[in-house]
């Protein structure tokens, strides 16, 4: 018998592969060498059968793709729970804007980030979607923490925090992408166009040209209220949609998030142009922007994933508690049991999620040849037994805090519930400091 010399084996779990099979495999086996996955089957018992370097027990819990957040806004953290139970336009018109003009700096902009992605690595996300600004602040704590990210560089025609002259939003933009388009295989920089109504037909014109010669991403919040769909509507006499599309800023590089006020027509468009959309049903819900017609997405065959939005709008990163929300929500708003199974949700925080995001063919399921991003779940918990479904299990009972142990690209990046290469309570304390002040101002 030939035997492989592995970095690390995860044995002794149960797997969900999230392959196209949706192949769930009790009692696998995970081995990998130089961060790809070169095995996944059920375990052998023969003497000998894995030699690895380190063997992880899964402990008969689950091992899982890392989760993967679609739509966030890293630094939002620091304002988590600052305003509170209002309509969108108040709350960041009113105090959100005013926050981040007194209080973002490249300073508190790693504060923030540090602090999210501590709160997502221990919560299994190992993949996130950022948009904010001064972003290279953003990408050098992303790095920090091992974390893999799609980030994208803020563009909107108001003073920004680092770019104070919105002249220079796009070409700002494209020097963020120009700076980490090759630094690390665990980083794709983005352009990251605020809203059709903060970003005039030139600002998007240009920003959407310059990430399609650069070939990276690009991100806009789209059709996330009424207002916006009324506003735009009343300016251009077409959706949102409709208005984006014939600017020609819709295509397989561009990144949708909210989409909930869109009809039949725009779904058609959004489907053709082969748009991947980022559902965020927590924040669509805690603002009452509405409610995205996933269903009908799903059925145009639209990629779909799940983000959390900012912590200012949620207020959690937890993607177990987004998937929950997403499961139940569907299914009232279609009164309708079956609508947003529990597998196709799980699919919107993995594979569909990475679709999303163009990364498919690197993560979001464990297959052989992708990156070895997956996670580990104790289920010897209370609200976790018995198990009969293991998909039904992570949406419906699991939550963030059962995740036992993270691996991004082979590392392990949290070791028995403990976050490795960052100093948690030296970042918690950070941000509760930094939080005292913003308090005393609000």
């Amino acid at each position: 018998m030939h035997v492989m010399h592995f970095d690390c084996v995860v044995c002794n779990g149960t797997v969900l592969t999230m392959n196209p099979d949706f192949e769930i495999i009790e009692d696998g086996v995970v081995c990998w060498k130089n961060g790809r996955i070169e095995r996944v089957e059920k375990r052998r018992r023969e003497k000998g059968a894995y030699s690895a370097r380190e063997t992880v027990d899964a402990g008969g819990g689950l091992v899982m793709p890392g989760l993967i957040n679609t739509h966030t806004h890293l630094p939002m953290s620091l304002f988590r729970g600052l305003a509170d139970d209002m309509p969108l336009s108040e709350w960041l018109n009113g105090h959100i804007f005013p926050a981040e003009a007194r209080y973002i700096n490249a300073c508190s902009i790693c504060t923030g980030v540090r602090l999210s992605l501590l709160e997502m690595l221990l919560s299994g996300t190992t993949t996130c979607c950022d948009g904010y600004f001064l972003e290279d602040a953003a990408a050098s704590a992303v790095m920090e923490s091992g974390m893999r990210a799609v980030l994208g560089q803020g563009v909107i025609d108001l003073p920004a925090p680092g770019v104070p002259e919105p002249a220079g939003n796009v070409s700002a933009a494209g020097d963020f992408v120009s700076r980490w388009k090759n630094a690390s295989d665990l980083i794709t920089p983005s352009i990251f166009c605020h809203s059709p109504y903060t970003c005039s037909e030139k600002t998007l014109l240009q920003a959407k040209r310059a990430a399609a010669e650069a070939g990276v991403p690009f991100q806009i919040h789209v059709a996330e209220t009424r207002g916006e769909y009324e506003q735009i509507r009343a300016a251009t006499g077409e959706s949102p949609v409709q208005f984006l599309d014939r600017l020609g800023v819709l295509d397989e590089k561009t990144i949708a998030a909210h989409a909930v006020w869109v009809d039949a027509e725009d779904i058609e468009i959004l489907a053709s142009r082969k748009v991947g959309i980022s559902h965020n049903p927590e924040s669509n819900m805690k603002l009452a922007s509405g409610t995205a017609p996933v269903p009908d997405f799903l059925r145009a065959g639209i990629a779909v994933g799940l983000g959390t939005d900012g912590c200012a709008s949620n207020n959690n990163q937890d993607m177990f508690a987004e998937m929950d929300s997403a499961a139940k929500l569907h299914k009232v708003a279609a009164a309708d049991p079956t609508a947003a199974s529990a597998r196709q949700v799980l699919c919107m925080a993995t594979i569909e999620g990475a679709r999303v995001l163009g990364l498919q063919h690197r993560i979001g399921s464990i297959e052989v040849g992708k990156q070895a991003d997956l996670i580990v779940l104790d289920t010897h918990q209370p609200h976790l037994t018995p198990m009969y479904h293991p998909e039904s299990h992570l949406v419906y009972a699991a939550r963030g805090a059962d995740v036992r142990d993270v691996f991004i690209r082979g590392c392990r990046r949290v070791n028995n519930c403990i976050v490795t290469g960052m100093d948690a309570q030296q970042i918690m304390a950070d941000a509760a400091a930094l939080g005292r002040r913003i308090g005393e101002r609000n």
